[in-house]
């Protein structure tokens, strides 16, 4: 079958519920993956940050098959050998008393969701179906209702509702917003992304999240951090609320968790947040399921063993100061923003109709894969065990590709005039 062949395929038997590029994936070793007819691309995409530790870690499979072998499922209706295990040690790894095991980061939100509102009610006080939820204007935290009922974005939320109630939305990166929504008494958690990815690499101002952080500690607000995306070495630091010195209140982790090998994710707290939660009161049959326990142990030891986030910190510095040269030599370029290895590059308006998605497709075809959010952004986050080597056959096809869009841009001007 050819690439043509699967995507029929997938177009015929599947919901159109994603709008992929024209490769069709077959395998994956590191940071390249080769289609169904050989050709080899360079992934820059890592499954939105899932694959840090690169496509088909050994020691993430090992463990997977180990595993897998042995036992993979108890429900927790019973104990099972490796849970204990691995809740010891993603508590130690971050710190934290307890951890409550799901599956996929918007499991790890709706988790944090009905924690922040249960400690609201339990410790707080706040009366019962009062609480009230803070979030920021561009977030992405999924697609479940409660995630849409928190997003501004008309593609995943128009068209759904009713929407949930008890959450307000206030402008990112705004620390007076902020502070005025936490002057109702009623607020019992302020949910917010350290880099908003989906947004477009969206970076606040250096000590935003820090003082954030400070006025719901004065106001006995619970700071959520979903890093889902920016967490696990992705942004140069173990977690991007590292770089601000912060420790969230209820920390949500997902993606890298497994290193792309199946669905985990993880939302962390101490005991007077996680222990409002009795037995009954949330849950999921795989989560906390023993072929995860050890992946996510594996996953955790090579993001350490490998200092990615030592390489993400260095390779990503060096990567965006090659992507400023970009931007100063060329017209059809706004910026570059990023941390670490999630960056992201600002497209103008380029000649004859063409955005962001025609210039990923462009760079498809010359084997390196990026996908564009918001029409004129296109996010760049390679997996974290990426060399020097690798990121300079990248920047190469980048400049390629845009100065062939660049020199087009001119054409058409000088044509017009």
């Amino acid at each position: 079958m050819t690439s043509q062949d699967y995507i029929k395929l997938e177009d015929k038997y599947g919901a159109h519920n994603y709008h992929p590029l024209d490769v069709v994936i077959d395998r994956g070793k590191g940071v390249w993956v080769w289609d169904v007819e050989g050709k080899k691309y360079l992934d820059f995409l890592s499954a939105y940050s899932a694959v840090n530790q690169g496509h088909c870690h050994r020691k993430i499979i090992n463990a997977l098959t180990e595993q897998a072998n042995k036992l993979t499922l108890t429900s927790r209706a019973f104990y099972n050998s490796v849970l204990g295990e691995y809740e010891k040690y993603i508590t130690e790894f971050f710190g934290y008393d307890k951890v409550l095991p799901m599956n996929t980061g918007v499991e790890g939100d709706e988790t944090a969701i009905k924690l922040a509102r249960k400690w609201g009610y339990d410790v707080k006080g706040i009366q019962r179906d009062e609480a009230k939820i803070i979030f920021c204007e561009g977030n992405f935290h999924g697609r479940t209702m409660a995630a849409i009922s928190a997003s501004t974005d008309p593609e995943c939320r128009d068209g759904f509702g009713p929407y949930l109630p008890g959450f307000e939305i206030i402008p990112y990166n705004d620390l007076e917003a902020l502070e005025k929504a936490l002057e109702d008494s009623n607020v019992a958690a302020f949910l917010v992304e350290p880099i908003q990815g989906e947004a477009g690499v969206f970076v606040p101002d250096e000590g935003y999240l820090k003082k954030a952080h400070e006025l719901c500690k004065a106001k006995n607000v619970l700071l959520i951090c979903d890093e889902v995306q920016t967490g696990l070495a992705r942004t140069g630091k173990m977690l991007a609320s590292d770089h601000e010195g912060v420790r969230p209140d209820i920390l949500i982790l997902g993606k890298a968790l497994s290193g792309g090998v199946m669905p985990i994710s993880a939302v962390l707290a101490d005991d007077d947040i996680m222990l409002t939660i009795k037995p009954g009161q949330h849950g999921s049959t795989f989560g906390g399921n023993p072929l995860a326990g050890k992946v996510a142990i594996a996953a955790l030891e090579v993001l350490k063993e490998e200092k990615l986030a030592e390489n993400a910190e260095e390779l990503g510095q060096y990567f965006r100061n090659e992507m400023q040269k970009l931007v100063d030599e060329m017209e059809i370029l706004t910026l570059v923003r990023g941390k670490g290895l999630l960056n992201a590059i600002v497209i103008k308006p380029i000649a004859k109709g063409k955005t962001a998605w025609d210039v990923c497709l462009e760079l498809k075809n010359n084997g390196l894969l990026a996908k564009p959010t918001h029409g004129d952004i296109i996010r760049f986050a390679p997996p974290l065990v990426i060399t020097k080597e690798e990121i300079d056959w990248a920047i190469e096809r980048i400049r390629k590709v845009l100065i062939q869009f660049e020199e087009e841009n001119k054409l058409v001007t000088e044509e017009s005039q």
